[in-house]
Parts: C-alpha cells; sequence; structure tokens
C-alpha cells in the first residue's frame, strides 16, 4: 500500500528533483520501463509526467524522454515570456506621448510625502539613512524605548558613525535612568554622537542633512510625514537647535534648581501641565515616564504645598510663585 500522505512529505519544485525520484527516473530510462510498486513513494515522478502508464501492462510505467519532458515543462514558460514582453511593449508605447512631455518640464519634488504603516515609514528612513553624508539630528521623546526599538536605531545609525556622519540626539531626562537606551549610547558613542537630554520635548524629529525630515502624523506613529520643503526643514531644524541649546549632555549632571520648600524641576514640569489643565496621563507621556511615578510626584507636590485636592492644588501652584522661578 503507498504510504500514506506521501505527497505531502516530500514536495519539491521540477527543477530540484529528490534523490530517490532522480534514481527512478535514471533507471527507467536505462531499462525503458519501470514497475509501479517501486514508485509509491516518489509520486513526484507521476506529478511531472516524468512517467506514464504503459499501454500494455498497466503494472508497470514507462519513461517520458527527457527531451520531452523538458519540451512540456519550457513551453508554459516560454509562452508567458512572450506575453509579459508584449504587454512591456505595450506598456511603453502607451506612456510614449506623455515622456515627451515630461521631457521639457522638469520633475516635481514632493515637498510632504505621507507614509502609512511602519514597514514604508523604516523603508524611507533606511533610504535616507543611507543617502546620510554629513549630519543626523533628532529628537527621541519619551523614557526608556523597547528593546526592539533601540536594535533597530542601532541597526540604523552605525554605518551612519563608521563613515564619519556626525549625530545630535536629544532625550528627556528620564532616558538616564533607561539601561537600555545608555547600552545603545555607549555602543553608538564611538563615532562624532552627541547626546544631551531635557525634562519635556517635542514629539519625534528626524533630520538627514538638513534636506530632509521625518516627523509623526498619528499618535501611534503608524503614519508618518517625509519633508522635502527647504522652509519647513529649516524651520524644524532651528527648533532643533533651540532645544538643543537648552538642553544638558548626557554625562552632566541636570541643573536642577529647587525652590526652598524642595520642590524639584521636575515637579515644577509637572505643576506648569497642571494648570494647563492636562491630565496625568498627558503628563506622564510629555515627561516620558510612567503614569505611577507622575502621580508619585503630583503626590509629593501636593504634600508639599498643603493641598487637600487636585482643585486646590491647582490654585496653591499658582499662588506659590513656584513657576515664576527661572529655570536652568
Amino acid at each position: 500500500m503507498p504510504k500514506k500522505g506521501a505527497e505531502q512529505t516530500h514536495p519539491h519544485p521540477v527543477t530540484e528533483l529528490c534523490a530517490p525520484g532522480a534514481e527512478l527516473y535514471a533507471t527507467a530510462l536505462s531499462s525503458g520501463r519501470i514497475a509501479r510498486a517501486e514508485v509509491e513513494y516518489t509520486p513526484c515522478l507521476l506529478e511531472f509526467a516524468l512517467l506514464h502508464p504503459d499501454p500494455d501492462d498497466a503494472n508497470w510505467l514507462r519513461p517520458v524522454p527527457p527531451t520531452v519532458a523538458l519540451a512540456q515543462r519550457l513551453h508554459p514558460i516560454e509562452r508567458e515570456i512572450l506575453q509579459r514582453r508584449r504587454t512591456s511593449i505595450e506598456l511603453a508605447e502607451a506612456f510614449e506621448p506623455f515622456m515627451a512631455i515630461s521631457a521639457l518640464t522638469p520633475a516635481p519634488t514632493h515637498a510632504i510625502t505621507v507614509l502609512e504603516g511602519f514597514d514604508r515609514i523604516n523603508a524611507a528612513l533606511n533610504l535616507a539613512t543611507a543617502e546620510c553624508h554629513t549630519e543626523m539630528l533628532t529628537v527621541q521623546p519619551g523614557g526608556a524605548r523597547p528593546i526592539d526599538a533601540l536594535t533597530q536605531a542601532l541597526e540604523r545609525d552605525q554605518p551612519l558613525t563608521d563613515r564619519g556622519v556626525s549625530i545630535r540626539t536629544l532625550y528627556q531626562h528620564t532616558a538616564r535612568h533607561s539601561q537600555g537606551t545608555l547600552a545603545y549610547v555607549e555602543r553608538i558613542s564611538a563615532g562624532k554622537v552627541e547626546i544631551r537630554t531635557l525634562e519635556e520635548l517635542i514629539e519625534r524629529l528626524i533630520i538627514f542633512d538638513r534636506t530632509v525630515a521625518f516627523i509623526p502624523a498619528s499618535d501611534d506613529r503608524s503614519v508618518a510625514l517625509e519633508l522635502r520643503h527647504p522652509g519647513l526643514v529649516e524651520y524644524l531644524i532651528k527648533v532643533f537647535e533651540q532645544l538643543w541649546r537648552r538642553a544638558t549632555p548626557l554625562l552632566e549632571e541636570i541643573p536642577y534648581d529647587p525652590t526652598p520648600s524642595g520642590i524639584s524641576g521636575v515637579q515644577r514640569s509637572i505643576a506648569q501641565l497642571l494648570i494647563e489643565g492636562h491630565v496625568d496621563e498627558a503628563i506622564a507621556r510629555r515627561l516620558g515616564m510612567n503614569v505611577r511615578t507622575c502621580r508619585a510626584h503630583i503626590a509629593k507636590l501636593a504634600s508639599t504645598l498643603g493641598s487637600g485636592s487636585r482643585a486646590q492644588l491647582g490654585y496653591l501652584i499658582a499662588q506659590s510663585g513656584i513657576l515664576s522661578r527661572p529655570e536652568e
């Protein structure tokens, strides 16, 4: 009895005939025929029409000459190639009038390109990285970045530093406590790399060679904008430079200036966002920390100012004058 499911146990294309099948086909060609029982475990010989039933005896199979078998396999391929060539010619003829018109006008530059989906965004970033020759500016808001994101960033950024491209990156202060981020910085810092941190940052921003910038266009970052308009890119560079001047180098201590009552810089930032009406989740996201840490700071702030409620806390913040103190 044939082995059950034999067809599924060794599937392969005709261009990679299995060793048992090749051996039996060679035997059949040498002897002129082969017993049907011998090929029960190599159904590929029948599927590829390399053997056919012996008209004189149903228990035997005769080999199809290799020249005939080859011609049978090549014919549909050659027919498809011919059809594709005809389609290519027809397409070229259809677009020829438009090519003539296009040749008379300069090709437009897409000032704004919408990139939908992480695959397309990463492909565009990889291309821009490969074409970058002098400088990359990046803003990476949030605290600890996921390991897979850091791995992907390292694979993308390492070739830049290897060919002498300078990189300046802005993180939030909370990234100083992320072991994964610090490990990434250590790996990448062999090149011309500068890292600074700020309490609060704008959304993610990447600028290559001061000619192309990428910004997110959705909260989940599954949609991004590729910007090549010189005015837009220059504006974003100015925003980056302003943030850069205010930021603290990663290896330097953050110059917090606590109030006499002991309110820290991060708590002043939270206080500012509270009186602007932001909820805890939004404040945590803006400052790159988790919600539990944010609420712990709010509780400390409330305790320091003697507040018993969220509404009273806003009033006491306004009355305390802590937001009027200049931040370093």
